[in-house]
């Protein structure tokens, strides 16, 4: 693999990684959509989509006819897949950084403003004036809970309405830094540390590689 395929692989990964082990290391929760988090794991994930499935089964009969502009058909049939994921994903958000026990009085204050009738079974919560329901699942590895959808009739504006009251409260709460962030942070610093290591043995190769990349970008796009 020349050093460019290796930076385009990998490089996304670590930088993910990266902002995982920040998270993970402050003292604030952080909570996003389903929508937000799965985009942001498919461009992490993009690099080796390029590298990986794209070239194994790269149209070259339809290469021959459209020359570079495939790379852009390919890059826009990608995009497609992601945004139809996103479109068919269930209800459900993430939160970083915390705890489920911590994550409990937060909800605990945020069902009392949305929803009197809100009614607890187990790990599971119906707020029925919302048409929202959801189970607690926790990922103590990883110090994330998800908020996740259960039932197939779900309110899209009942879930806003839950994701808003979370984040205000959320932005109050102190949380202790997670020692799990040194470990993602030192996965993602290595994965960089060898990709520097990886273009420092070959700099021409890479350098000329970054070249026909851009060459064939700028032709793609009619520059």
């Amino acid at each position: 693999m020349d050093p460019l395929r290796s930076c385009l692989a990998l490089g996304p990964v670590a930088i993910y990684l990266l902002l995982l082990g920040m998270i993970n290391l402050s003292r604030r929760p952080v909570l996003v959509s389903t929508v937000r988090d799965t985009a942001t794991l498919a461009l992490a994930l993009s690099g080796m989509i390029v590298i990986g499935p794209m070239e194994l089964f790269f149209p070259y009969s339809a290469a021959a006819r459209f020359g570079d502009y495939v790379w852009l058909l390919l890059t826009l049939l990608y995009v497609m897949c992601v945004v139809l994921i996103l479109l068919l994903l269930r209800p459900r958000l993430v939160i970083y950084n915390i705890s489920v026990d911590k994550l409990r009085s937060s909800l605990a204050e945020a069902v009392e403003r949305l929803d009197a009738d809100a009614h607890w079974a187990g790990d599971s919560l119906v707020l029925p004036h919302l048409n929202v329901q959801l189970y607690v699942d926790n990922y103590p590895a990883l110090r994330n809970v998800s908020l996740v959808s259960a039932g197939g009739s779900q309110s899209q504006a009942g879930w806003r309405r839950l994701e808003l009251v979370l984040l205000a409260l959320l932005a109050r709460a102190e949380v202790p830094c997670g020692a799990g962030g040194l470990g993602l942070l030192a996965a993602g610093l290595l994965i960089l540390a060898g990709l520097v290591v990886i273009v420092a043995q070959n700099p021409q190769a890479a350098s000329q590689s970054l070249l026909e990349l851009v060459r064939a970008l700028m032709k793609s796009v009619g520059l």
